[in-house]
């Protein structure tokens, strides 16, 4: 079985839709969190993840637009970004964000699914080693699959030195997930923030247990034209051009 493995798409159909269009064929999707936020096509994101009946989680903007997290806990561009899309959102689309969980089960036994951290599964940023030997404590499966930072990681567990150890993420080398515990971190889809503004996804093979890390270019452009017709804050407009 091949799953395809996204997180924090933003609003950014453009990308989302490039990133399908790579992706080819697949059995089933699993989404970290962060569909809205940001972006200027929150309604068609939803409604395109949702006809791929995804596995899906709830990110911090996501609960931000239902008002399930303080605006105050926003920068002024998320902020403004978070209340335009919460204007924009149908009742039905609203709804669906509602649903969303904080955690995932998973018909496979060996993955836990978070959008922040195990520990804080929504807002927590793993950002370093320090904070991801914290996390190994929080789950109990081989495999933890995280979003939110929009940076493709990889932190491998080190038993004999109590120790985690992050690796970059080769583009199209399949990883052989194992023997140690792990977390991973696809990077976005619609917000990159690695220096490299290329969509960010995986595609996870369940029979031959291997994770391949994949950047595909977009029409940043066309995003961008449709933020500033929405009149979204320049800085998140511009920050597409960079991957930061």
């Amino acid at each position: 079985m091949k799953i395809l493995i996204i997180s924090d798409i933003h609003a950014n159909l453009v990308a989302f839709e490039t990133v399908l269009a790579d992706a080819g064929e697949f059995d089933h999707v699993w989404c970290l969190g962060d569909v809205v936020g940001y972006g200027p096509q929150p309604n068609e994101c939803i409604e395109k993840l949702r006809a791929l009946k995804p596995l899906c989680l709830a990110g911090n903007h996501d609960w931000a637009v239902i008002e399930k997290i303080d605006l105050g806990e926003f920068n002024p561009d998320a902020r403004k970004a978070t209340l335009w899309t919460r204007e924009q959102l149908t009742p039905h689309n609203l709804d669906w964000l509602h649903q969303l969980p904080e955690r995932v089960p998973t018909e496979l036994e060996k993955f836990t699914l978070v959008h922040g951290s195990p520990r804080y599964p929504i807002w927590e940023y793993v950002l370093g080693p320090a904070i991801a030997r914290i996390n190994f404590d929080y789950f109990d499966t081989p495999i933890c699959l995280m979003g939110h930072t929009h940076v493709p990681v990889l932190y491998r567990f080190k038993t004999e030195d109590d120790i985690a150890v992050p690796e970059a993420l080769a583009e199209n080398t399949p990883l052989i997930l194992g023997p140690d515990r792990m977390m991973l971190n696809p990077g976005s889809v619609g917000q990159p923030r690695d220096g490299d503004p290329r969509a960010a996804y995986a595609m996870l093979d369940t029979e031959s247990l291997t994770l391949t890390s994949t950047r595909i270019e977009y029409d940043i452009a066309a995003t961008q034209a449709l933020m500033r017709d929405a009149e979204l804050p320049a800085r998140l407009v511009n920050r597409l051009s960079a991957g930061w």
